[in-house]
């Protein structure tokens, strides 16, 4: 049985970024599992622009180093904004190559605590034993698919995340689900791909996330309004950029303000792309029934679709007993609410040694986790509790 002192689950931004940290703190041991960025090249539409700002884009390292400009200057490709997500890519395996350069492209199949560690099985059957875990897996496995559509074959509905080429649609009458900048951004690719598409919106208006033109000139008084990871309205997103903050706030309150921090919008830039688009409101489909090679929809207005294919821009559901890596005895081992982790400050589950960072940790420690800018906050704590952790151990030997 190989050993390591702490086996990282996943090689995407927080994966990565929590190796970059770990790795500074010299004597640890580290193994991370995962191809790098592979679910932002696989399950995401490859002509896609981040929604995030350029500040709120960058993986971390301890010292700050590995940056996009950082990037900018050491391979001459251009940063833009918004961000290009092939640059994205390119930005996350340069970082791997710099902070992190001996992954594991494997894909853990299991893991099982052993003793006072835990026992790892790849999926080729090989086996570590590693005295702590971090889960950084991603959101893949929480598509959310609503109940009228998940009886269908994926030739007739699928989840946006099911996608890297939406030109597979030319020429194909499409309906786009959902109101956010996922749908929104889907269905411009789609009509730029040739294909008749008309989106769906469960609520009366779809919210575009407009600046004033004084918000772009004046830029100290934007940033009173606006942290930096612009994630949350004004006023709001000081709150959601300040993790330990938010995560003292009554829970009602961490609940409502997590919501509308996260609600659908697209970004403004995506507006003119959009104008040509059938965007329909207050409708939702109240079945959807296969007629051959095509799909037949009624709405709740009576009226009804005859589409080839109907994208789900759903979103996404954390429900961490989706990982088919978590078995049955370590997840009732787990205190959980809702899907999600309960995790202390160290990012820590209630099995000793075991963390999560991403989508899970939103519950603990607000809608920061769920975006790229939540990696710097998430890794530094992480990393901090850890070595506080091993010290405080070796303290009392």
């Amino acid at each position: 049985m190989i050993t390591c002192d702490i086996a990282i689950v996943g090689a995407g931004p927080y994966g990565l970024s929590a190796a970059a940290h770990l790795r500074a703190a010299n004597g640890l041991d580290l193994r991370v599992f995962g191809e790098p960025m592979s679910f932002w090249e696989r399950h995401m539409p490859k002509w896609m622009l981040l929604r995030s700002p350029l500040a709120g884009s960058h993986l971390s390292d301890a010292n700050r180093a590995l940056t996009l400009e950082a990037y900018q200057a050491a391979t001459g490709n251009a940063i833009t904004a918004p961000l290009p997500l092939c640059r994205f890519i390119d930005y996350g395996r340069w970082f791997q190559s710099q902070a992190v350069p001996h992954t594991d492209p494997r894909k853990v199949a299991r893991i099982d605590k052993n003793g006072s560690g835990f026992r790892l099985t790849v999926e080729d059957g090989e086996v570590w034993k590693a005295r702590r875990v971090v889960v950084a897996a991603g959101i893949e496995p929480f598509a959310e698919l609503p109940e009228e559509f998940q009886h269908l074959p994926k030739e007739l509905a699928s989840h946006s995340c099911d996608h890297c080429d939406l030109s597979r649609f030319a020429e194909k009458k499409v309906v786009v689900i959902g109101a956010g900048q996922s749908a929104l951004e889907s269905a411009a690719l789609l009509y730029e791909a040739g294909a008749d598409v008309e989106v769906l919106v469960r609520a009366p208006f779809v919210r575009w996330l407009w600046r004033q033109k004084w918000f772009h000139t004046f830029k100290p008084a934007a940033r009173l309004l606006y942290a930096p990871p612009d994630v949350g309205q004004a006023g709001l997103s000081h709150l959601v950029a300040r993790p330990n903050l938010f995560r003292r706030l009554p829970r009602s309150l961490q609940d409502g303000w997590g919501k509308r921090a996260i609600r659908p919008a697209g970004a403004a830039w995506l507006h003119p792309r959009c104008e040509p688009i059938r965007i329909t409101t207050s409708r939702v489909v109240t079945s959807a029934v296969p007629q051959g090679e095509r799909l037949s929809l009624t709405l709740n207005d009576g009226t009804a679709r005859h589409v080839d294919h109907v994208l789900l821009a759903t979103g996404f559901r954390v429900d961490i007993s989706r990982y088919p890596f978590l078995p049955a005895p370590l997840l009732k081992a787990i205190g959980m609410v809702d899907g999600y982790p309960k995790l202390n400050s160290r990012f820590e589950s209630s099995v000793p040694g075991l963390h999560f960072l991403g989508a899970p940790a939103a519950w603990s420690f607000g809608p920061l986790m769920r975006f790229v800018a939540g990696a710097e906050f998430a890794s530094r704590n992480l990393t901090r509790g850890i070595l506080g952790r091993i010290k405080s151990i070796a303290l009392h030997k």
